[in-house]
């Protein structure tokens, strides 16, 4: 692996924040965690406290480990400053391609050339955004999955121009801080989790709308005769129907076909996103 010392995490919300936590608590890198607002910043650090005392009640971490995880992240407002020293920096900011284009512009202009840039896109192929910077073939996706510090896949997806000598210095990255490299040799919306996922997700809609089973049936059915942790519905809760719908939509804008699901469009219409907003397919008490 090419060395990397300095790891740079742009976004901290959930996952942006997790995925700084996990990097640090391999003890190995520097982790600054980036975001424009000083508030979101607080946020993230009371998260990752949380996060890392937990990790020492389930005896995952001494409390040496979990304090000395969190030292190592540094918290900045200022992107600049931030990159100057990168090498490694991973964008984790919301999925909307306009906003991460002006921020991977912005990117492009203030990294070494020597940087490997990547997003964790769940959707967003790393070729719509590699244009904007100096040298694409340093680029690449790296899309870790929520809860980063529970569940260890990261799938890493090669764009046309990723160098081979990307791929490998990502790959070992991930083992690095203890999750588990999956490689996309080539791009496709989705990847390979979401477009399996999707697919599973189209049927339950399909005999929800149909009327051939209640949405509480069908997750009980798939728990139980699949083996799931969740559902589908559960699971649409748990992440944001928000953040379904959009890969839905995204799906058909770059493939074609049908958007998401009639009830899903409700839900979302109505700003019922799930366990986030106290209701989706179920209630949840909010406080």
């Amino acid at each position: 692996m090419e060395r990397i010392n300095e790891v740079v995490v742009v976004g901290a919300g959930t996952m942006g924040s997790q995925i700084a936590l996990q990097t640090a608590y391999s003890g190995r890198y520097d982790v600054t965690l980036v975001d424009s607002n000083p508030e979101q910043l607080a946020r993230a650090r009371a998260q990752n406290q949380r996060l890392a005392h937990r990790a020492v009640e389930r005896g995952r971490l001494t409390a040496e480990q979990a304090e000395a995880a969190l030292a190592r992240i540094r918290d900045a407002s200022d992107l600049g400053p931030a990159l100057s020293g990168a090498d490694l920096v991973i964008e984790a900011i919301f999925e909307d391609i306009e906003a991460k284009r002006a921020l991977w512009k912005e990117m492009g202009g203030q990294t070494r050339p020597d940087a490997i840039l990547a997003t964790n896109s769940s959707t967003i192929v790393i070729s719509r955004l590699a244009d904007l910077v100096p040298r694409p073939e340093r680029c690449c996706n790296l899309h870790f999955f929520h809860p980063v510090t529970v569940l260890e896949l990261c799938e890493v997806v090669r764009g046309p121009q990723t160098s081979e000598e990307t791929i490998q210095t990502a790959m070992e990255f991930v083992r690095s801080i203890g999750r588990v490299p999956v490689l996309i040799t080539k791009e496709i919306h989705g990847f390979v989790v979401n477009r399996i996922l999707l697919a599973a997700l189209e049927e339950a809609f399909h005999l929800l709308e149909g009327g051939y089973a209640s949405a509480e049936d069908i997750d009980v059915a798939i728990k139980k005769g699949l083996n799931w942790p969740m559902g589908p519905f559960e699971l649409l809760d748990f992440s944001g129907l928000d953040v379904f719908h959009g890969i839905w939509e995204d799906r058909a804008r770059q493939e074609g076909g049908p958007g998401a699901p009639a009830v899903l469009v409700e839900k979302v219409r109505r700003g019922e996103l799930g366990r986030k907003t106290g209701r989706g397919f179920y209630e949840y008490a909010t406080t």
